[in-house]
């Protein structure tokens, strides 16, 4: 039934690629595959493309007609029924159409059988460090290639190596590992052919137990829980069991799954002891033990944990410490880190009882009384309070209606925090103390003096046991009320200015208020986008030096006074450095070439205008005074011999020097305007006007 469906399926799919081939014109075999297993139906389909008479061959012989069935005048089928060995070869298609011409095509069958494992076991297992071989039995035909493979590598054949595949395929493990357990791949291929098949191999590995303990000694706290575990290997998985000194009991001993921990709950010193941990397969067993160590945490009781104390009296507190093994008893100073020691003086400690004698404000603090050993240390802290001790290192400073306290080191604080200070004041010697209180964050000033008032003043630390003892007493003068101080005075007159350099007096003042703590000086060239330039004096400067200036150049200077309380309002000063010495600016040449111009320009002016009666002197002048230009006596306003004619009287005319046009004739009364504009140009000119003209006998 299923080689019948089989032979449908083979069928239909030649009948598809029929149709698919039913358009072209090329001869073509076609067949499912090319690889046929040994008995399988063979069906070879030739398509001609064309009508003719279609031949099928075999390795170049007729095929048995009898095989062949005709489908159409273009398409040919060759069925075998169950194919053979024998059946494996070239087939030709050959094919005469009918148009004359010949043509065919060819298709190479492979028959096999195969590959099988036969009867290979598919499960071994193995004794570690012995020699393993898994055989691997492959037949198939015509020839079978076989490779041994793990995790998709494959094993090499090489003899030399530990793991190779032998000449007769089975697969060959030298001194088996526990690590070699696992699944291996035995692959057999038809030589030659895609045609393979897989056969996985399992390969089991047995190794004796091994036991260890990850710890050989371990040591716990008494009323603690502790775990031990044992660390196992083998295979088959090996069973865990232990032996303890004491009786098991299901409410303190505890095992996880495979009874590799064992946890005891609140642990005794009864539980001290060895603990055996034993493993055992089929193959052997193996034990390991552990020493259980428990110890008793130390303890410290004290008589005090805190003492009120005032000075000069004395204290003293005992401390007993107990544990297993027995710890040792030390005192420390948490103050200083230091252990108090046991000889007798001041501080001292003896038997266990911690003595001071002489309390003083150093003394305050804390004190531990520890238990230090094997298993475990422990301490018990005791607290002696008393008053804070005096301040040193003490500094006033005075300001306006003010006094400001400042202290380079706080003062001892007797034990607890000191949590503010006791500030008095007087103005004479026997006079009450004035007591004002502030908090320790905050500034340490006595406010609302007297101005320029001399006062004796002193402070006291505050902690919670009380006022401490005072400090020095400190003897300060108030200041003026001022705040910032005044702009700074430049001297003016008194300024030397170099071709480079600046030396301008800055006026000192004695500092009555805040003092000024330093000068400003900033000054730049006096022209738009310059920068500032900007340097320090110290507060006793007395004149602002400015050097490496350009030269002939002007400056802005300004100085500004800063105290503790700000700033003043800048002086300011303009000034102008020299011209450089032994050189000629370009400002000085062009002054002097301009004065020679004009200087020609007047010579030049002048000699034509009281020559020719031109220029621009002569033009300021008509402007100025009119017709009537004082001084001009060279013009007349004519006689009867000279027929309404203006002449020049002085000046004799040359014959021929003139052109007549050059004489401006005038009305009776009236003065017209004398111009050289008909003044000749050029000796040529002057003789062709001469040709018109009569001489002045005419």
């Amino acid at each position: 039934m299923i080689n019948h469906s089989s032979s449908i399926a083979r069928m239909a799919l030649l009948l598809l690629l029929l149709l698919v081939y039913s358009t072209d014109a090329k001869m073509d075999i076609i067949t499912s595959s090319q690889d046929i297993l040994l008995g399988q139906k063979i069906i070879l389909l030739c398509k001609a493309g064309d009508e003719g008479d279609i031949t099928w061959l075999k390795e170049g012989e007729d095929v048995d007609s009898e095989l062949v069935i005709p489908v159409d005048e273009t398409t040919s089928k060759l069925v075998i029924e169950k194919a053979t060995m024998g059946d494996a070869g070239k087939y030709t298609c050959h094919c005469e159409f009918n148009s004359g011409h010949t043509d065919n095509t060819e298709k190479q069958l492979f028959i096999y059988e195969g590959p099988s494992f036969g009867s290979t076991t598919t499960y071994h297992e193995f004794l570690q460090g012995t020699d393993a071989v898994v055989p691997c039995l492959v037949s198939g035909r015509p020839a079978v290639n076989v490779l041994w493979l793990r995790d998709g590598e494959e094993i090499p054949s090489n003899e030399g190596r530990r793991v190779h595949q032998m000449k007769d395929n089975a697969l060959r493990i030298g001194k088996v590992k526990g690590d070699d357990a696992g699944t291996y791949m035995c692959q057999a291929q038809i030589r030659g052919r895609p045609i393979r098949q897989d056969l996985p191999i399992s390969v089991v590995v047995n190794v004796p137990p091994s036991v260890r303990m990850k710890e050989v000694v371990k040591t716990v706290m008494a009323e603690t829980n502790v775990s031990l575990l044992c660390l196992v290997e083998g295979h088959p998985k090996p069973n865990i069991s232990w032996s303890m000194p004491v009786h098991y009991d299901p409410s303190r001993h505890q095992f996880n799954s495979d009874r590799s921990q064992l946890t005891i709950q609140s642990v005794a010193r009864a539980d001290y002891g060895e603990y055996v941990c034993t493993a055992s397969n089929k193959i052997s067993d193996s034990s390991d033990i552990i020493m259980l160590h428990v110890f008793e945490a130390s303890d410290v009781v004290i008589t005090a944990e805190q003492l009120h104390v005032s000075a000069g009296e004395h204290v003293s507190v005992s401390c007993n410490v107990s544990g297993h093994p027995q710890p040792e008893l030390h005192w420390l100073n948490k103050q200083n880190g230091q252990t108090v020691g046991s000889t007798p003086g001041r501080v001292y400690v003896e038997d266990g009882v911690f003595v001071i004698k002489e309390v003083v404000p150093s003394d305050g603090g804390l004190y531990s009384c520890m238990a230090v050993g094997s298993s475990g240390n422990a301490s018990r802290d005791v607290a002696i309070l008393t008053k804070p001790g005096p301040p040193h290192y003490l500094s006033v400073s005075p300001a306006a209606t003010s006094v400001i306290f400042s202290l380079k080191t706080p003062p001892v604080s007797g034990g607890t925090p000191i949590t503010g200070y006791a500030l008095q004041w007087r103005q004479l010697a026997g006079e009450t103390w004035e007591e004002v209180r502030v908090l320790a964050s905050d500034t340490l000033a006595i406010n609302s003096l007297k101005p320029y008032t001399l006062y004796e003043v002193r402070l006291a630390a505050v902690n919670a046991e009380g006022v401490g003892e005072h400090s020095d007493t400190k003897t300060v003068r108030t200041e003026g009320i001022r705040g910032e101080p005044d702009s700074p005075v430049l001297k003016d007159d008194e300024k030397k200015i170099e071709q480079r350099s600046a030396i301008i007096p800055l006026k000192c003042k004695d500092d009555v208020g805040t003092p000024v703590l330093k000068y400003i000086v900033r000054y730049r060239q006096d022209k738009d986008g310059a920068e500032w330039i900007e340097e320090e004096l110290p507060s006793n400067a007395c004149n602002v030096s400015l050097k490496a200036l350009s030269f002939s150049t002007k400056y802005q200077l300004e100085v500004t006074a800063v105290n503790a309380n700000g700033s003043s309002i800048p002086a300011k000063l303009n000034f102008a450095t020299g011209a450089q010495g032994g050189k000629v600016t370009k400002g000085t040449v062009a002054g002097i070439v301009m004065f020679i111009f004009l200087l020609v320009f007047l010579v030049v002016d002048a000699t034509c205008c009281y020559r020719n009666r031109c220029g621009l002197l002569m033009f300021i002048a008509v402007k100025l005074f009119g017709q009537k230009i004082p001084g001009l006596k060279g013009f007349e306003g004519g006689d009867g011999n000279t027929n309404g004619e203006v002449k020049l009287k002085g000046l004799s005319t040359p014959t021929d020097s003139m052109q007549q046009t050059g004489v401006q004739t005038l009305e009776v009364g009236q003065l017209r305007e004398v111009t050289c504009d008909k003044a000749p140009l050029t000796k040529h000119e002057k003789t062709q006007v001469d040709r018109g003209l009569p001489t002045n006998n005419a």
